[in-house]
């Protein structure tokens, strides 16, 4: 295998294929990526068997062929170099000579038959616009469990139905809920699926990288689901399992509204977190006649206590929550605008909702608190 190619069209795919490769492994072939060149141009895989991409980039290709090259090294050597044509080379024993002006690596590579063959994407099953799939997985990617135990919640659900597309996350504690209605292109029935936390960390990664033109084309099997962005396609084994009855959870009774400038709210939140109990992260909200208190307190640290003028004009309400749920919400309101709390007791889930919803129809659910 001989080709070139240029740094800043490389240097792209090889930076979407870092998140992907594994890094700490005991199958030292998943550190490393298949480079495959034909006339076609230049091919890249990685995979962590959990998750794989595919890339590529136009290249001049002198020979035709394939190996496999360690991911980070080259990715640091790519960096390193001007910007200007870079050279490859396979040599004997799977090593690689990579060359770029008068700088020249020769980097230990591995056999290519030991690196795991990815499946090939099936038919499209639907196509989503690209710049609704992004703001769906902002708005719900932190609210996945973390927790290895809770199998199911480590991912989010995607609901896929020909006139709308919704996506929910929740780790029993809070609950993200986005949906839209637009029409999702090649699908006739509803499609259900669980993407996991990683895969959409990578989407996320992939769609920054697309035209917001650009639709996502879907396609699953019986065991990986396959979203393809142009000509770069992420595979993902598919989680399996009950996704939890979100809809049961979702507040029916929320009737003490309460609208909050955004930015104000976001910072006496981080004021008052400041001497919050750093293990629990409570805060307490008080809803009186026009305003909303937000205290905490900590036996380490102190007291904290901050007041915003509200429109309120209903019964006085004492509330718990973890400060960090509930800026994980602000975080991906975007600047400045209003935000909407309904509640209805101290017990009971809270609301939150953006003030205006006329694109995308956004909840966020959070338990209360004991202080």
């Amino acid at each position: 295998m001989e080709f070139s190619t240029k740094k800043s069209e490389v240097l792209k795919e090889l930076n979407l294929t870092q998140g992907v490769v594994e890094r700490k492994t005991t199958i030292p072939i998943l550190s490393n990526l298949l480079i495959e060149a034909n006339d076609s141009g230049l091919r890249i895989s990685a995979t962590d068997l959990e998750l794989g991409i595919r890339c590529g980039c136009p290249a001049k290709v002198k020979k035709e062929g394939s190996g496999t090259i360690p991911a980070k090294r080259l990715l640091e050597i790519v960096r390193s170099l001007p910007d200007a044509e870079i050279k490859f080379k396979i040599l004997e024993n799977h090593w690689v000579q990579v060359t770029c002006e008068r700088s020249s690596f020769k980097l230990v590579g591995m056999a290519k038959d030991s690196f795991p063959v990815l499946p090939v994407a099936p038919k499209v099953q639907a196509a989503i616009p690209a710049n609704v799939f992004t703001t769906m997985i902002q708005k719900t990617i932190f609210a996945i469990s973390s927790e290895e135990s809770r199998y199911t919640l480590n991912g989010a659900l995607l609901l896929l139905k020909p006139d709308s597309v919704a996506m929910v996350a929740t780790d029993g504690h809070r609950l993200a809920m986005v949906e839209k209605q637009t029409a999702i292109a090649g699908l006739s029935n509803e499609l259900r699926v669980l993407i996991p936390k990683k895969a959409m960390g990578e989407l996320q990664r992939l769609l920054a990288e697309a035209d917001e033109a650009t639709p996502v084309q879907f396609s699953k099997d019986e065991s990986h689901l396959f979203f393809s962005v142009g000509d770069r396609v992420l595979i993902s084994r598919m989680l399996t399992g009950q996704f939890p009855n979100y809809d049961a959870v979702l507040p029916r009774e929320n009737k003490k509204l309460i609208e909050l400038d955004k930015d104000a709210i976001t910072a006496a939140i981080r004021r008052v977190a400041l001497l919050a109990d750093e293990r629990s992260r409570a805060i307490r909200l008080q809803l009186d006649k026009d305003k909303l208190e937000v205290f905490s307190s900590s036996g380490e640290y102190g007291e904290a206590h901050d007041v915003l003028d509200a429109q309120y004009s209903g019964d006085t309400l004492q509330i718990g929550f973890d400060y960090q749920y509930l800026l994980d919400f602000l975080n991906v309101m975007g600047d400045g605008g209003k935000i909407r709390l309904e509640l209805k007791d101290e017990q009971s889930a809270g609301q939150f909702r953006p003030g205006n919803e006329e694109a995308f129809k956004y909840r966020y659910v959070v338990m209360p608190m004991r202080i």
